[in-house]
C-alpha cells in the first residue's frame, strides 16, 4: 500500500487482485468503518458481495453515527460529525455510492450541491448573559506568549508530545484565549487532553483556522448522518450482496502467532445468548473494529435523566482479549480505563410548536423553517458553568419530522457542575431540566421557561461514558497498527487503530481511511490510499493562518528600527514579501 495525491491516481481503477474470488471477509461492528471496509471490498477489491459478512451487535448499522425516532422519547442524535472539503478518502468512498435522494446523482454528488447551493457559516458563535451576543468578533486574542506555545506545539516532534496533556504545554493565557474556546467546543477538547492529538489537528486542519470563529470551513450533510451517509451506503452494500447479522456479539478472536507471521483463526460469538464460532482459514480476512466512543450510551428521557454506565463495555472486553495476545496488539486501558475524564452528555430537543424556534430564530439571526443553514453550527454559551453549546442544523433533520418541529442538538463539556438555572449537575437532570437550562441561556423570560420545558419541547439526554476516549494522552503502540507488522489476515479498523499517515482522529474521515488502508494492504490493490491534505506544508497557508492568529497584527522584527526598515525593504521586493502583505503580517 502506498499514499498518493493528484488525479492520476485518484482516477485510477485497479485491476482484480489475485485469489480474491476464494476469499471471504468478516468485518466485528458496523460503524462507518466496516460498511467502508465492505464497500472498498467490492468496488476496488472486485470482491462479490456474498463473500462479505457484517457481524454486529446491535439491530441497526452505523455505530455512532446514528440518528432515530424512538416512539416513546422522540428524535435521538447522539453526536454530529462536521466535515470538509479534503475528507479525501471519505468523498473518494461516497463518489460511488448512489444518493437515496437525487435521481443519478451519488452521495458525494448531492452533498457537493447542497453546499454549494446553501453554504454553512454562523451569524453567532457565543453568547453570554441569556442569549446575548459574546462579541468575540471572530478574534482570537492570543497574547505573545500564546502564540509561542501554540507555535512550539506545531513545531514539536511526535515523540515529544506523547503522554502529554494540553494543559502541560499551555499556560492560563493560552486557556483564557477566544482561540480555545472556539477550538475546544468545535472539538470537544478537555484541557487534560492528548497533546498530541491536538497537535495532529492543528496540522490537519491548519488550512481551516481562519474559519474556527464562523464555522465558513464546515460542510453538512442534508440530514441527520444515519440517514444521510449510514442509509445509502448499507443499502447499496445489500444490493450487492453483504450479509449483515445483529444481534451477534462477538466476544474473541483466535489467532496464530509465531515468529514472522501472525494469522487469525477463528471468531467466537454470542448470538440470541449461544456460543458460536467460525473457524477462519488463511485465505478469510477479519476486519476489526476496536473499541468504541458510544459503548454503554444510556439514554433518558423528558422525565428521566440519563445514568452513567461503568459496568461491562463488550467493545472494550473484546479488544483487552485481543490486546492480551500480542504486544503489538494496542493498549486499550489507556484509552478507557478514566470514565471521569473520558464522558460527556448529550441531548437531542425536539420543539413541538413555534414559541421556541423563535428564540432560536432570534439568536441564529435565520429562520430555523427555512430549510436552509440555521446555526451553521454549534453556538457557545461562554458563561454557561456546564460550557454548553447547541446547534440546529438544516430542518427538517429526519425525514420523517413534522414541518412545524425543530430539532436540536446540544451538548456540555462539564457535565459534573451545577448548572446556571437548574442549579443541579447536567448528568443529574432528567431532558426537561436540560431544557430548562437551556431555554435560560436562550434568553427566554425565567418565568416562562418552566411552562415552555414542560409543554413544548420533548428532550432525550444521552451520557457517554467514553465519547472522548480516543483523546486521553497516547504514545506510540498504544493503538495497534490498521495491519500489525507480520500479520496475514487481519486488519483493525476505527478510531483506535493507527493509520500510517499523519491523520486526526474523531472524524468521519479517519474511519473510512483506516478500512481503506486495511483493505489495500491485505489485498495488495494497485492502487493509492490519498494522502492528507498537504495544506501543513503549504507556506500560503501557513501564512494565512499566522496571520489570522495574530488576529491581524504584523509581525514585529526584533532589533532597531533602521534595521527593521531595511530588512522589509528588502523583503517587500520579493514573492515572500507578496504574501506576508496579502496575509496582513507586514
Amino acid at each position: 500500500m502506498y499514499y498518493t495525491s493528484g488525479n492520476y491516481e485518484a482516477f485510477a481503477r485497479p485491476r482484480k487482485p489475485a485469489g480474491v474470488d476464494s476469499k471471504t471477509a468478516w468485518f466485528v461492528g458496523s460503524g462507518l468503518a466496516a460498511l467502508s471496509g465492505a464497500a472498498f471490498l467490492i468496488r476496488d477489491g472486485q470482491m462479490r458481495g456474498d463473500r462479505i459478512t457484517i457481524l454486529e451487535r446491535q439491530t441497526v448499522p452505523g455505530g455512532a453515527l446514528d440518528g432515530c425516532q424512538d416512539p416513546e422519547r422522540g428524535f435521538v442524535i447522539r453526536g454530529g460529525r462536521e466535515m470538509e472539503d479534503h475528507f479525501e478518502c471519505l468523498w473518494d468512498l461516497f463518489r460511488s455510492i448512489p444518493s437515496l435522494e437525487l435521481e443519478g446523482a451519488s452521495v458525494l454528488d448531492e452533498f457537493y450541491w447542497l453546499n454549494k447551493d446553501d453554504p454553512n457559516y454562523t451569524l453567532r458563535r457565543a453568547t453570554v448573559k441569556q442569549g446575548q451576543d459574546a462579541h468575540t468578533d471572530g478574534l482570537f486574542t492570543l497574547s505573545e506568549q500564546a502564540q509561542k506555545e501554540l507555535i512550539a506545539l506545531f513545531l514539536a516532534t511526535r515523540k515529544q508530545m506523547e503522554t502529554k496533556r494540553i494543559d502541560e504545554v499551555f499556560g492560563r493565557d493560552f486557556f483564557n484565549s477566544n482561540f480555545w474556546l472556539y477550538w475546544r467546543t468545535m472539538f470537544a477538547f478537555e484541557e487534560w487532553h492528548s497533546a498530541l492529538e491536538m497537535k495532529l489537528y492543528l496540522h490537519r486542519f491548519i488550512h481551516h483556522i481562519g474559519g474556527l470563529p464562523d464555522f465558513s470551513t464546515l460542510k453538512f450533510t442534508k440530514y441527520n448522518q444515519y440517514e444521510s451517509l449510514v442509509l445509502p451506503l448499507s443499502k447499496w452494500l445489500l444490493a450487492q450482496g453483504v450479509n449483515f447479522r445483529y444481534g451477534v456479539v462477538v466476544t474473541d478472536i483466535d489467532f496464530d502467532i509465531k515468529r514472522g507471521r501472525k494469522q487469525a483463526t477463528a471468531i467466537r460469538w454470542l448470538e440470541n445468548g449461544i456460543e458460536g464460532s467460525l473457524i477462519i482459514g488463511a485465505d478469510d480476512l477479519v476486519f476489526m473494529t476496536i473499541g468504541s466512543l458510544t459503548e454503554n450510551s444510556d439514554m433518558g428521557d423528558h422525565h428521566t435523566a440519563a445514568r452513567l454506565n461503568e459496568g461491562p463495555a463488550p467493545a472494550w472486553d473484546l479488544w483487552r482479549r485481543i490486546a492480551a495476545k500480542d504486544a503489538a496488539f494496542g493498549r486499550p486501558n489507556v484509552f478507557c480505563g478514566n470514565i471521569p475524564a473520558s464522558k460527556w452528555e448529550s441531548a437531542t430537543i425536539t420543539t413541538l410548536d413555534k414559541r421556541i424556534p423563535a428564540y432560536i430564530r432570534k439568536i441564529a439571526k435565520r429562520d430555523p423553517f427555512s430549510g436552509r443553514v440555521v446555526t451553521g453550527g454549534i453556538v457557545t454559551v461562554k458563561d454557561s458553568s456546564w460550557l454548553l453549546s447547541w446547534t440546529t442544523n438544516r430542518q427538517p433533520h429526519f425525514k420523517r419530522q413534522p414541518s412545524d418541529q425543530v430539532v436540536v442538538w446540544l451538548y456540555s463539556l462539564f457535565v459534573d457542575k451545577a448548572g446556571d438555572y437548574v442549579r443541579k449537575p447536567m448528568q443529574d437532570c432528567t431532558g426537561e431540566e436540560i431544557t430548562q437550562e437551556w431555554l435560560y441561556h436562550l434568553g427566554v423570560p425565567v418565568a416562562s421557561i418552566p411552562e415552555l420545558a414542560a409543554g413544548a419541547a420533548k428532550t432525550v439526554p444521552v451520557m457517554m461514558p467514553y465519547v472522548t476516549s480516543f483523546f486521553m494522552p497516547r504514545q506510540a503502540g498504544d493503538r495497534p497498527d490498521v495491519v500489525p507488522k507480520d500479520a496475514v489476515n487481519f486488519a483493525f479498523i476505527g478510531q483506535f487503530a493507527e493509520s500510517g499517515e499523519r491523520d486526526c482522529i474523531f472524524t468521519t474521515e479517519y474511519s473510512v481511511r483506516t478500512a481503506m488502508e486495511a483493505v489495500y494492504i491485505l489485498l495488495k490493490i494497485e492502487r493509492g490510499v490519498p494522502e492528507v491534505f498537504n495544506s501543513t506544508y503549504d507556506i500560503r497557508k501557513l501564512l494565512a493562518a499566522m496571520g489570522r492568529l495574530r488576529d491581524g497584527n504584523e509581525i514585529e522584527i526584533p532589533g532597531p528600527a533602521f534595521l527593521r526598515e531595511l530588512i522589509l525593504k528588502k523583503i517587500e521586493a520579493t514573492e515572500l514579501g507578496e504574501l506576508l502583505n496579502k496575509y496582513h503580517l507586514s
